[in-house]
């Protein structure tokens, strides 16, 4: 069985994030969503609502599951007894990063590839760091993240307001 893990933190998950498990569907067997636990930063969701949201996402696919992880990723995909670790490339600073990350990957465990796919076009400039400012700022979210977080941002700004 060919399984990949999608790691990141999906705070929150957003439309790019989506198109890039949807283009894993048919490539691999099996895809693990991959929720980073980081203590050091201040989450606008905490991992279990983070959890819940994509597990809402992927129910209706069998192939995908969504898990937490904390430590070397490496460990995790070992853990998941996948040999694949998928990234989203949106731009070309994203590469830089991500092929450090991927060579250490594999210097850490050389049976671990990494596989990077291009984001679409119109998810190219989203990540979950501008939904967040722009979700601070008050400005508009649809068409970026999917009507279950939408409707999450919307309570928590209800519940901020309170």
């Amino acid at each position: 069985m060919r399984i990949a893990v999608y790691p990141g933190s999906f705070d929150p998950i957003h439309n790019g994030h989506l198109d890039i498990i949807h283009r894993c569907r048919p490539i691999f067997d099996a895809l693990v969503v991959a929720v980073l636990r980081n203590d050091e930063k201040q989450p606008l969701f905490s991992v279990r609502e983070r959890l819940e949201m994509i597990g809402e996402l992927l129910d209706p696919y069998d192939e995908c599951r969504v898990e937490s992880f904390s430590g070397l990723l490496v460990d995790f995909v070992r853990e998941a007894d996948a040999g694949v670790v998928v990234r989203g490339l949106r731009a070309v600073s994203d590469f830089e990063y991500e092929v450090q990350m991927a060579l250490m990957n594999r210097r850490l465990n050389d049976r671990v590839e990494t596989v990077f796919m291009a984001a679409k076009e119109e998810y190219s400039y989203v990540s979950s760091r501008l939904v967040k400012e722009v979700f601070f700022l008050g400005g508009d979210l649809e068409g970026l993240v999917p009507h279950p977080v939408l409707t999450r941002l919307g309570a928590k700004r209800r519940r901020s307001r309170q």
